[in-house]
């Protein structure tokens, strides 16, 4: 009898740590396709052209600093900031998935994404000497569809709660900012290889797995909403 409540004991653990598991890895997944690694070199590049190694070590590397800060905040405090507006994680999950949808249009189309910078504050990064903070952490690697997923997926596991999972996916977000850091790091002769048109082919394809996920979020959303109203 006792080797049985053991081995049920194991199961439920080995199952509660399978779950765990697959969640990072679809939070991973997510999160990569939000941030776009790949399309911060072409930008990276654009921003830094004709300055020192030094100098772009030094902003990529400050960049995923701040980005770090922002994204933690968020994770931490996104949540009960949304319980003291009053806002409904089911609605901010559908509005999630309309900011995502159209960031993946954006995407699968190639176009310029209005969701992360317009052209004003385009031109005027150009003309700043420190660029780690805008454009690069905010809105490139922390923009609103970075922080909307965030708040999708740590809303439900609060650090108090679930402190293994809260850090295990953390650390998720974390590994995305380093692939970040090494585009970035390796811009320069990663855009002799691909080049923009390299970039455009991967981001479409990234556009329309996003463009799926947003679709479900939005569906999830819409379902949770009326399950409660009825």
């Amino acid at each position: 009898m006792m080797l049985l409540l053991k081995f049920d004991k194991y199961k439920n653990e080995f199952l509660a740590q399978s779950i765990m598991l697959e969640q990072a890895l679809k939070f991973f997944i997510v999160f990569f396709v939000v941030v776009e690694p790949i399309s911060l070199i072409p930008v990276f590049s654009g921003l830094t052209e004709g300055a020192s190694a030094s100098y772009k070590h030094k902003m990529a590397l400050k960049s995923v600093l701040v980005a770090s800060g922002i994204l933690l905040l968020f994770a931490l405090a996104g949540a009960g900031f949304l319980n003291a507006m009053g806002i409904a994680l089911d609605s901010f999950r559908i509005f999630g998935g309309l900011l995502l949808f159209l960031i993946a249009l954006e995407m699968v189309f190639a176009r310029e994404s209005g969701t992360r910078t317009s052209s004003d504050e385009k031109m005027e990064s150009k003309r700043r000497a420190d660029i780690s903070v805008f454009p690069l952490a905010f809105p490139f690697m922390a923009g609103p569809g970075a922080l909307t997923t965030l708040l999708l997926w740590f809303g439900p596991i609060p650090v108090t709660t679930h402190p293994l999972q809260f850090l295990l996916m953390f650390a998720c977000a974390m590994l995305v900012l380093a692939c970040c850091l090494f585009a970035m790091w390796v811009a320069g002769p990663l855009m002799h290889i691909i080049g923009v048109t390299g970039t455009n082919v991967a981001n479409r394809l990234f556009g329309v797995v996003l463009g799926a996920l947003a679709v479900q979020f939005i569906v999830d959303g819409l379902r949770a909403s009326f399950a409660g109203a009825v």
